[in-house]
């Protein structure tokens, strides 16, 4: 354990830190499972909304240096593109449970 002061300061910080970290990335992959469940179920509407609140949880994680940028463009492309073909009516409801197991 620490001794100094000041290091017995920073294993505080550090587990306050860890804390608000796990929060915050625990809350981005129950929106991302949802936003699966969603188009694994072919529900357009819930899929579109879950989206957005995804898309918001995670520019935010990005915002706080939670998760990095181009983990959460990729993340926010792929299940973007999954939901208009949906929307569209190109992703058939079997497709749709195969894509959301392969992302």
């Amino acid at each position: 354990m620490a001794t100094h002061k000041s290091a017995e300061k920073r294993a505080r910080q550090s587990v306050k830190r860890a804390a608000r970290n796990s929060q915050t990335l625990s809350s981005v992959r129950t929106a991302e499972k949802k936003l699966r469940a969603a188009l694994a179920s072919a529900e357009t509407k819930s899929a579109q909304e879950l989206l957005v609140e995804f898309s918001s949880r995670i520019q935010k994680a990005v915002n706080k240096g939670r998760v990095h940028y181009s983990n959460a463009e990729r993340k926010i492309s792929r299940l973007s593109s999954q939901v208009h073909s949906l929307v569209t009516g190109k992703l058939t409801t079997n497709q749709a449970r195969q894509a959301s197991k392969r992302t």
